[in-house]
Protein backbone atom coordinates (compact mmCIF):
# COMPACT_ATOMS: atom_id res chain seq x y z
CA UNK A 1 0.00 0.00 0.00
CA UNK A 2 1.30 3.39 -0.67
CA UNK A 3 0.31 6.70 1.35
CA UNK A 4 -0.21 9.38 -0.56
CA UNK A 5 -2.08 12.32 -0.35
CA UNK A 6 -5.58 11.19 -0.98
CA UNK A 7 -6.66 14.59 -1.23
CA UNK A 8 -4.74 15.39 -4.04
CA UNK A 9 -6.07 12.32 -5.63
CA UNK A 10 -9.92 13.31 -5.03
CA UNK A 11 -9.29 17.38 -6.20
CA UNK A 12 -7.41 15.51 -9.40
CA UNK A 13 -10.33 13.93 -10.20
CA UNK A 14 -12.69 16.72 -9.43
CA UNK A 15 -10.94 19.13 -11.55
CA UNK A 16 -11.10 16.73 -14.45
CA UNK A 17 -14.94 15.96 -14.10
CA UNK A 18 -15.21 19.98 -14.23
CA UNK A 19 -13.20 19.98 -16.94
CA UNK A 20 -15.25 17.18 -19.21
CA UNK A 21 -18.74 19.10 -18.18
CA UNK A 22 -17.26 22.08 -19.67
CA UNK A 23 -15.99 20.51 -22.56
CA UNK A 24 -19.80 18.63 -22.97
CA UNK A 25 -21.64 21.85 -22.61
CA UNK A 26 -19.27 23.19 -25.35
CA UNK A 27 -19.43 20.62 -27.97
CA UNK A 28 -23.75 20.52 -27.24
CA UNK A 29 -23.05 24.35 -28.65
CA UNK A 30 -21.36 23.01 -31.42
CA UNK A 31 -23.82 20.42 -32.64
CA UNK A 32 -26.54 23.67 -32.33
CA UNK A 33 -24.28 25.30 -34.66
CA UNK A 34 -24.31 22.71 -36.69
CA UNK A 35 -28.01 22.60 -37.16
CA UNK A 36 -27.79 26.01 -38.27
CA UNK A 37 -25.18 25.34 -40.25
CA UNK A 38 -27.20 22.61 -42.00
CA UNK A 39 -30.12 25.28 -43.07
CA UNK A 40 -27.55 26.68 -45.84
CA UNK A 41 -27.19 25.95 -49.27
CA UNK A 42 -24.02 23.26 -49.23
CA UNK A 43 -21.73 22.00 -51.75
CA UNK A 44 -21.48 18.12 -51.67
CA UNK A 45 -18.27 18.52 -50.21
CA UNK A 46 -19.52 20.58 -47.61
CA UNK A 47 -22.78 18.30 -46.56
CA UNK A 48 -19.98 15.54 -46.41
CA UNK A 49 -18.08 17.47 -43.70
CA UNK A 50 -21.23 18.20 -42.13
CA UNK A 51 -22.00 14.86 -41.61
CA UNK A 52 -18.27 13.80 -40.48
CA UNK A 53 -18.90 16.67 -37.75
CA UNK A 54 -21.58 15.51 -36.72
CA UNK A 55 -20.70 12.13 -36.33
CA UNK A 56 -17.01 13.33 -34.57
CA UNK A 57 -19.33 15.61 -32.13
CA UNK A 58 -21.76 12.68 -31.07
CA UNK A 59 -18.28 10.06 -30.19
CA UNK A 60 -16.83 12.73 -28.68
CA UNK A 61 -19.95 13.30 -26.72
CA UNK A 62 -20.28 9.47 -25.79
CA UNK A 63 -16.16 9.64 -24.74
CA UNK A 64 -16.58 12.77 -22.27
CA UNK A 65 -19.47 10.91 -20.64
CA UNK A 66 -17.60 7.84 -20.88
CA UNK A 67 -14.77 9.20 -19.28
CA UNK A 68 -16.36 11.38 -16.35
CA UNK A 69 -18.27 8.15 -14.99
CA UNK A 70 -14.82 6.45 -15.03
CA UNK A 71 -13.56 9.43 -13.11
CA UNK A 72 -15.93 9.40 -10.67
CA UNK A 73 -16.04 5.97 -10.09
CA UNK A 74 -12.64 5.92 -9.62
CA UNK A 75 -12.69 8.43 -7.25
CA UNK A 76 -15.59 6.58 -4.76
CA UNK A 77 -13.45 3.84 -5.08
CA UNK A 78 -10.22 5.93 -3.37
CA UNK A 79 -12.67 6.98 -0.68
CA UNK A 80 -14.01 3.46 0.28
CA UNK A 81 -10.50 2.19 0.13
CA UNK A 82 -9.29 5.63 2.50
CA UNK A 83 -12.18 4.77 4.45
CA UNK A 84 -11.46 1.06 4.67
CA UNK A 85 -7.60 1.16 5.48
CA UNK A 86 -7.36 4.13 7.34
CA UNK A 87 -6.24 6.61 4.86
CA UNK A 88 -4.10 4.38 2.79
CA UNK A 89 -5.05 3.41 -1.11
CA UNK A 90 -2.67 0.90 -2.86
CA UNK A 91 -0.31 0.72 -5.19
CA UNK A 92 -3.23 -0.10 -7.74
CA UNK A 93 -5.58 2.48 -7.22
CA UNK A 94 -2.65 5.03 -7.58
CA UNK A 95 -1.88 3.53 -11.23
CA UNK A 96 -5.33 3.49 -11.56
CA UNK A 97 -5.14 7.13 -11.21
CA UNK A 98 -2.29 7.81 -13.23
CA UNK A 99 -4.06 5.73 -16.37
CA UNK A 100 -6.63 7.85 -16.00
CA UNK A 101 -4.61 11.07 -16.12
CA UNK A 102 -3.73 9.36 -19.56
CA UNK A 103 -6.74 8.95 -20.62
CA UNK A 104 -8.50 12.35 -19.67
CA UNK A 105 -5.18 13.79 -21.50
CA UNK A 106 -5.45 12.02 -25.22
CA UNK A 107 -8.88 12.88 -24.71
CA UNK A 108 -8.38 16.64 -24.43
CA UNK A 109 -5.64 16.23 -26.73
CA UNK A 110 -8.50 14.93 -29.81
CA UNK A 111 -11.38 17.26 -27.97
CA UNK A 112 -8.64 20.30 -28.99
CA UNK A 113 -7.90 19.00 -32.34
CA UNK A 114 -11.55 18.65 -33.40
CA UNK A 115 -12.40 21.86 -31.68
CA UNK A 116 -9.92 23.30 -33.85
CA UNK A 117 -10.82 21.56 -37.26
CA UNK A 118 -14.83 22.43 -36.27
CA UNK A 119 -13.86 26.02 -35.87
CA UNK A 120 -12.03 26.00 -39.29
CA UNK A 121 -15.18 23.99 -41.01
CA UNK A 122 -17.63 26.49 -39.55
CA UNK A 123 -15.80 29.53 -40.63
CA UNK A 124 -15.13 28.52 -44.35
CA UNK A 125 -19.15 29.23 -44.67
CA UNK A 126 -19.13 32.06 -43.31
Amino acid sequence: MVQTDISQLSKECNQWREHLRSSREEFNKFRIQLQHVAGKSLSKQQLTDLEHYQNQLHIQLINIHDLKQAVKAHDKKISLEVASTGGLVTEDTYTDHENLYDEYQSLDQTLNDLRTDFEGFVNSLS
